[in-house]
C-alpha cells in the first residue's frame, strides 16, 4: 500500500459565491479567518491556496498565520488576482502600459508574500487577458506582451516555481492560454525552469481535452507542477465536487499521475454554491481515497494487457471493478 496524498484545497472553497442572478450572495459572508478554520474543519486537509489581496479582510499577516497553525493549514500557493475589475482588458497583455505594470507590482508582491508563507508555487490564472471579437486584438503582439510579462515575472524569482492555470474561456471569450498544448508552447519559447502548468480537471474537460492525455503532455515536457480537481458537465466550468460525474475520467487522470510517479498536492478547486462546503470538501476527498485504494488494487499487467490491443471493455471491467468496489468498501466514511 502507498502513503495516502497530501490533500489540499482553495481557500474560495470556503467563501460565499455569488452570480448574476443571486447577486446578493447564496449565504451570508464568510470573512477570509473563518475560511481558514471551515478549511480546518474538514480533517484531511493540510494545505490551502490563498487568493492575494485577501478580499474584504482588513487584519493582519500574523493573524493570518495563526489562524493556518491553530489549523495545522500551510500556504501551498497565493493566486493573485489579476482577473478583477482593475484589469478587464487583461493583466500581461493589457493595451495601457500603466495597468501591466500595475499587475507586475500586484504580482511581485504576491510572490514576496508566497516566499513569506513557504508555499509551492504562485498562480497564475490570466482570466482577462485574451479576446472577445474577431478583430479585437493584434494576437501577434498580445502573444508577445503575454510571453515577455511571464518572463519579466519569473525570472526575477527564481527560488520559487510559478504555474499557469490555462482554461478555454470565462472571463474573456477567449482565453489566450486555453489549453494544455498552447501553455506548453509559451512555457518552452520562455524556457525557465520555474515556470509549470497547474492542470485544473475541470478546464481540461470543459476545452473537450481528455484530463489524462493533457497530464501526459505536461509530464513528458517536465512541466506539470500542480492539479486542481473538480467536476463538470463540459459545458461550463462548474466546478462540482470532484467525482461527481466523471468518476472513470478522473481515475484516469490520477492513474496517469501514478504511472508517471507524480507526487504532488490533490487539491480541491470546488465551488459548492447550495451545499455545505465542509461536507462537499469531506465528500471529494472520500472519492479521491477510493481513487488512491483503487489505484493500488489495479491489476496492472492486465491494464497494459488490454491497452495493448485496445480492448476497450476489458480496461473498463477492470477500472469498473476496483474503482466501484474502494467505494463501496468505504461506505459512509
Amino acid at each position: 500500500m502507498t502513503d495516502m496524498p497530501v490533500f489540499g484545497a482553495g481557500i474560495w472553497h470556503f467563501a460565499t459565491y455569488k452570480d448574476r442572478y443571486a447577486t446578493d450572495g447564496y449565504g451570508p459572508p464568510v470573512g477570509l479567518l473563518e475560511q481558514i478554520d471551515r478549511a480546518g474543519a474538514v480533517g484531511d486537509l493540510s494545505v490551502v491556496d490563498l487568493n492575494w489581496p485577501f478580499a474584504g479582510y482588513d487584519g493582519t499577516l500574523d493573524e493570518v498565520k495563526a489562524a493556518l497553525a491553530r489549523n495545522n493549514l500551510k500556504a501551498i500557493a497565493i493566486t493573485p488576482e489579476i482577473y478583477t475589475r482593475d484589469f478587464v482588458k487583461g493583466s500581461f497583455t493589457n493595451p495601457d502600459p500603466a495597468v501591466r505594470k500595475q499587475a507586475m507590482e500586484l504580482l511581485h508582491q504576491a510572490t514576496e508574500l508566497a516566499k513569506d508563507l513557504g508555499c509551492s508555487y504562485v498562480k497564475l490564472w490570466p482570466g482577462q487577458d485574451g479576446w472577445d471579437y474577431p478583430f479585437q486584438v493584434n494576437y501577434h503582439d498580445i502573444w508577445n506582451l503575454a510571453l515577455d510579462g511571464l518572463t519579466e515575472l519569473v525570472s526575477a524569482h527564481p527560488d520559487i516555481n510559478f504555474v499557469i492555470e490555462y482554461k478555454p474561456r470565462e472571463p474573456r471569450v477567449k482565453i489566450i492560454f486555453p489549453n494544455v498544448a498552447r501553455t506548453l508552447l509559451g512555457i518552452e519559447k520562455i524556457g525557465l525552469p520555474n515556470l509549470g502548468i497547474l492542470l485544473d480537471f475541470g478546464h481540461s474537460l470543459y476545452g473537450q481535452e481528455t484530463p489524462a492525455d493533457a497530464a501526459q503532455l505536461a509530464i513528458d515536457y517536465g512541466r506539470l507542477f500542480a492539479i486542481d480537481v473538480n467536476d463538470n458537465l463540459r459545458g461550463w466550468d462548474d466546478d462540482m465536487v470532484v467525482g461527481s460525474v466523471h468518476l472513470v475520467e478522473t481515475f484516469e487522470f490520477f492513474h496517469t499521475l501514478r504511472r508517471n510517479n507524480w507526487e504532488g498536492v490533490w487539491q480541491l478547486d470546488q465551488f459548492p454554491f447550495r451545499e455545505d462546503s465542509v461536507q462537499a470538501a469531506k465528500q471529494a476527498i472520500r472519492f479521491l481515497k477510493a481513487v488512491h485504494h483503487a489505484l493500488d488494487r489495479l491489476d496492472e499487467d492486465a491494464l497494459a494487457a488490454a491497452q495493448a490491443s485496445h480492448d476497450a471493455l476489458a480496461a473498463q471491467r477492470l477500472i469498473q471493478n476496483v474503482l466501484l468496489t474502494c467505494l463501496t468498501e468505504l461506505g459512509d466514511a
